[in-house]
């Protein structure tokens, strides 16, 4: 393990930034935390639940797929992608750490493998920080993320007046070996008080032991079928700011767009909480916001678990309680059908 004093923490992302790029979460002039390029006089935000998750530098809101022109007969295809530099995401949460290995899944570990996601993955390197005050609208432990010891190429902790990291994977060890004079060997006292503490917070937060157990791939039916549905849904907008602040969502529409120059081909973040989400020759087979709200939830809560082991497609960030304009979320529809009688 590998330690340094927090006040020198400027010269760590110093180093970090000498061999590649570095992005950190950092307060806007509205208050709000996101990741930025860091450069110097940037701080580290206290704030490290991010308006958007980190799932931003692997599965960009939009990207160019492919550029096609057109002269005469001929049609010249063009892949517009480029070599992905090196790059560093320091402060990545546990949930947030715990969200790519859902998209993995999906993107690299199905056929085919998503290439341009798998590039960003490839050229990536994730240095996750424990929450050392999660906020009350987490709930990760219902999912068994532990925000004490999370995961990424380099694991790091503030503890007793110190910032403490320790390499996960190839990546990691190759980050360290990077910034080393920096700082120096230490061992786990500190760390291990420190994982007891956020373990204890943890413990307290209102949704910690959400109720799981009724979402279980033998009862699909029955749940498909409930009435709880109606009463979930008859708010919601449809306005999708859920599924855009969502670490595990990975839906996507794609366009061609006619730049006067030739054609431009684009993917971008979609919705099923729109009405015109999987449109196809005449219409969107949901017609209802019941329909498209129960989609949503059943895929987080059971399809997704029932297609790959029983691991959901929710990591409990909070980022939906926090957004949505009508206090909808996950944690309401499982405390819905956890009281409801059915």
């Amino acid at each position: 393990m590998f330690a340094l004093p927090i006040e020198k923490i400027d010269a760590l992302f110093e180093a970090i930034a000498a061999t590649q790029k570095l992005y950190l979460p950092v307060t806007n002039s509205s208050g709000k935390s996101n990741f930025e390029l860091w450069e110097k006089g940037k701080k580290l935000s206290e704030e490290l639940k991010t308006v958007r998750s980190a799932k931003d530098f692997f599965f960009p809101k939009a990207e160019n797929l492919v550029n096609y022109k057109v002269d005469g007969k001929e049609i010249t295809v063009e892949d517009p992608r480029k070599e992905v530099e090196d790059f560093v995401v320091f402060g990545v949460r546990a949930c947030d750490a715990a969200s790519f290995a859902i998209i993995d899944k999906v993107y690299l570990h199905m056929d085919p493998v998503d290439s341009y996601y798998k590039n960003r993955r490839d050229h990536g390197t994730v240095i996750t920080l424990a929450c050392n005050e999660p906020a009350k609208t987490c709930f990760c432990s219902t999912y068994k993320i532990d925000a004490a010891n999370p995961a990424g190429d380099v694991s790091a902790w503030m503890a007793d007046g110190k910032i403490y990291l320790k390499s996960n994977t190839a990546k990691g060890e190759t980050i360290l070996a990077a910034v080393k004079s920096v700082g120096s060997d230490a061992d786990e006292k500190a760390v291990e008080a420190c994982k007891k503490e956020i373990a204890a917070k943890i413990e307290a937060l209102p949704f910690a032991h959400l109720d799981l157990s009724k979402f279980q791939g033998k009862d699909m039916l029955k749940i498909f079928n409930s009435k709880v549905w109606e009463r979930v849904s008859e708010s919601c907008l449809g306005c999708g700011t859920c599924t855009y602040v969502c670490p595990t969502c990975m839906c996507f529409d794609v366009r061609d767009f006619d730049t006067g120059n030739g054609i431009k081909q684009v993917r971008c973040w979609d919705s099923c909480m729109y009405n015109d989400f999987t449109q196809m020759a005449a219409e969107n087979p949901r017609h209802t916001q019941k329909e498209r709200s129960r989609q949503r939830f059943m895929h987080k809560l059971m399809y997704y678990p029932m297609a790959h082991e029983g691991v959901h497609s929710c990591v409990g960030c909070g980022r939906c309680l926090e957004s949505c304009p009508i206090n909808m979320s996950i944690v309401k529809v499982i405390k819905a059908f956890n009281e409801s009688e059915e």
